[in-house]
């Protein structure tokens, strides 16, 4: 079983394929896990594996990935194993792409690290708009599920992540002002629904300077189109 240490955090991950590699972030919120790329429309790891060394993990205390929960924690101990993951194997540059949380870590990494990434691409982001109370909700019931099994949890430190993670503003990794200047070119997969807004969407692509929107993408019908452009979007963006 493929695994890493990042500080106390034990990570699970695998690679797929060989090319220009891609770290691809997995849906479920709290959960981000491999697996449930397996509930998308359609598994981009699956997809991309065939032109795209594709590297995929489960997140902290997800899958089979377990770490400390400390007051001090928040979406930088996240970001900090994505990137560990990259040292750990090499990776210098790579296109990123998240889907549901994981367009928050994608912009979080571009944030973090503009240098090291050539593109990202965000399937149905997360962001606040009205719907901060569901996010709370989210939080707690994987809390709820997590804490029986962690009595070395303090209860101050799972109020903090909570805090931490959903009381930002925006895509809770970087505001509008971090979009309107994102210095790499963005894939946005329009959301809509609750957790993953529709205006949300359209506003990252309205504000980047470097945006392309995919309105339809997840109905049978738009799908091919959809996977098409998508690796037409990376491919425009992999460095020689």
């Amino acid at each position: 079983m493929p695994t890493f240490r990042n500080g106390a955090a034990e990570l699970y991950y695998e690679v797929h394929g060989t090319g220009y590699p891609i770290l691809l972030i997995a849906p479920g919120g709290m959960r981000s896990a491999i697996p449930l790329w397996d509930r998308a429309p359609w598994n981009p790891v699956h997809q991309l594996a065939t032109r795209y060394r594709v590297i995929v993990m489960d997140q902290r205390n997800a899958g089979q990935s377990h770490a400390p929960i400390a007051v001090t924690d928040g979406w930088d101990d996240y970001l900090g194993d994505q990137l560990a993951l990259l040292d750990h194997l090499g990776v210098g540059t790579c296109h990123v792409g998240g889907m549901c949380i994981g367009g928050s870590f994608c912009m979080g990494l571009v944030r973090k690290a503009p240098e090291r990434f050539a593109s990202a691409v965000l399937f149905q982001t997360i962001g606040l708009s009205g719907n901060r109370q569901a996010f709370h909700e989210m939080y707690d019931s994987w809390a709820a599920e997590l804490r029986p099994r962690r009595p070395d949890v303090a209860p101050a430190a799972w109020a903090a992540l909570r805090h931490a993670m959903y009381d930002g503003d925006f895509l809770f990794t970087v505001d509008r002002d971090f979009v309107a200047v994102c210095p790499v070119p963005l894939l946005v997969l329009c959301g809509d629904d609750l957790y993953h807004p529709r205006d949300v969407s359209l506003e990252i692509a309205r504000l980047a300077p470097r945006a392309e929107l995919i309105e339809d993408w997840k109905s049978p019908q738009a799908q091919p189109a959809a996977r098409a452009a998508l690796e037409r979007f990376l491919a425009s963006h992999t460095p020689d």
